[in-house]
């Protein structure tokens, strides 16, 4: 069966809850650990360098190696990867959840990262092959829904586990998930191809060391500083290794990221509002999940609860926006979302003060998530919809890569203002740093606005499945402007 022909309902059906799965616990991951630090510290007598790693072990081997693992599922098949991708997770979670020390939990993350690495670039691609082009962009809207509530729930999810259970509790839930998705995957998915004739091996690697340098360097800028001798030359390597990646991609015939997918206008549009979400949206994160710890005084679990507003948001405006998308377009969809993410930005940081009740959060709270909500769906569909189908794996990558770096930086750069301007010393101090960070987090996505008023005006028709995809520039494969 080709990828373009129509599978059985039931099958996609299927398909669609599967890949979302899959996304979901990776970018669940991401955030969820953050919650149990405390308890961890306790059980496991580790630093504070320690406890970081725990996070950043898997956030930078997620984030350096998705372009890799979007690639390995072109060329050997994306079912099969995405089912080692499923289970090198598991195990990975496995290890995590049976460590005794801080120095084996990091271990098992960067093993959690590798697996997350190669199984989420596929979610999307697997779903877009599965759904006949009339169809996708509501898929693509349920699973952007799906895989953005992975990232915002962390928090609720995480103290409810804590507080009623076990930090390794956090882990071992991955574990029955992971196995019953290995098992309904190898029923129910379906194997695909991309266009890669050879696998690029000297791509990947240099892709993977320029992605490693600038990821290192706004992970260790909060702690190191960013003028510090460190992070300098994990830039300085980064970059190197950037143009290196880019000038080989250029002259090989075989190119895992054909460059030509950068004259294409929703690629890049996409690309910009992908990166500037996510930069606003886990730094705002970092930020509001401590707000109302600290600067309001709420235990975990209900500072996860009063997130609610914003991370339920998703669920249901994600789905809708991505069929409203496929029969009107992205563009609208796209403009709105980052507006809205702004306003809502905005009016949280303005009404924001020391004592405010949590009444006076929620509509603010509401209106940026709905936002996101909409980005989500028309953000993806505007990047894969670009490019010819048997490239769809790769600008699936691309997006996911860039879209952590987006979260790498944003927390990063947020955390150096608020050390900036306030501190953990009390609550007015915290309330001080937080209204300045939240600035930079509200603001940043007025980039994404102004990307988006250059999308293309009407909905994006697959490109043609001839057009070789180290030609993606060429007419056939361009979307309506």
């Amino acid at each position: 069966m080709s990828s373009t022909e129509v599978e059985a309902p039931a099958r996609q059906t299927w398909t669609l809850v599967l890949a979302s799965f899959g996304a979901f616990i990776t970018s669940l991951d991401i955030v969820v650990v953050a919650i149990a630090l405390p308890a961890m510290k306790i059980h496991l007598h580790a630093t504070l360098a320690q406890l970081d790693w725990t996070i950043n072990a898997y956030t930078l081997v997620f984030a350096c190696l998705l372009l890799t693992g979007a690639a390995i599922g072109d060329r050997f098949g994306r079912r099969r990867m995405y089912l080692a991708g499923v289970a090198v997770f598991t195990v990975g979670s496995i290890l995590a959840a049976l460590s005794t020390t801080a120095e084996m939990l990091i271990v098992s993350r960067v093993v959690q990262g590798i697996g997350a690495a190669v199984l989420a670039p596929l979610t999307l691609t697997i779903i877009v092959d599965a759904f006949p082009p009339q169809k996708r962009a509501g898929a693509i809207g349920i699973w952007a829904g799906i895989s953005g509530l992975g990232v915002a729930a962390g928090p609720v999810v995480g103290g409810a586990i804590v507080q009623g259970f076990a930090w390794q509790a956090i882990f071992w839930l991955n574990v029955p998930v992971g196995v019953i998705l290995i098992a309904l995957s190898m029923k129910f998915l379906r194997e695909s191809f991309g266009g890669a004739r050879k696998f690029d091996l000297v791509g990947v690697v240099l892709a993977a060391v320029a992605l490693l340098g600038l990821s290192w360097a706004p992970v260790r800028a909060p702690d190191a500083g960013w003028g510090s001798a460190e992070v300098i030359v994990s830039l300085i390597l980064g970059v190197v290794f950037l143009g290196a990646f880019l000038a080989w991609e250029r002259r090989t015939d075989h190119a895992m990221l054909p460059l030509g997918f950068f004259k294409l206008r929703g690629f890049v549009v996409g690309n910009i509002g992908s990166f500037v979400q996510w930069f606003s949206l886990v730094g705002s994160l970092f930020m509001i999940s401590q707000l109302l710890q600290i600067g309001l005084g709420n235990a975990p679990l209900a500072a996860g609860l009063r997130i609610l507003p914003w991370n339920l948001t998703p669920m249901v405006v994600a789905p809708i926006v991505g069929q409203l998308a496929g029969r009107y377009g992205t563009k609208p969809f796209l403009v709105a979302g980052m507006a809205l993410q702004v306003i809502g930005s905005v009016w949280l940081t303005l009404v924001v003060h020391t004592g405010v009740s949590y009444g006076y959060l929620v509509f603010p709270l509401i209106v940026a998530g709905v936002g996101l909500s909409m980005g989500f769906p028309t953000i993806a569909s505007t990047v894969v919809g670009s490019v010819p189908p048997q490239s769809m794996g790769v600008a699936s990558g691309t997006n996911r890569t860039i879209s952590q770096a987006g979260g790498l930086f944003g927390v990063a750069a947020i955390s150096v203002v608020f050390a900036a301007n306030g501190g953990y010393t009390s609550a007015a101090s915290y309330v001080d740093g937080f209204k300045s960070a939240m600035w930079v987090a509200s603001l940043v996505p007025v980039i994404g606005l102004v990307a988006a008023l250059f999308a293309p005006r009407k909905k994006a028709a697959a490109p043609s499945p001839s057009v070789a995809p180290a030609d993606p520039s060429s007419k056939e494969s361009g979307i309506a402007a």
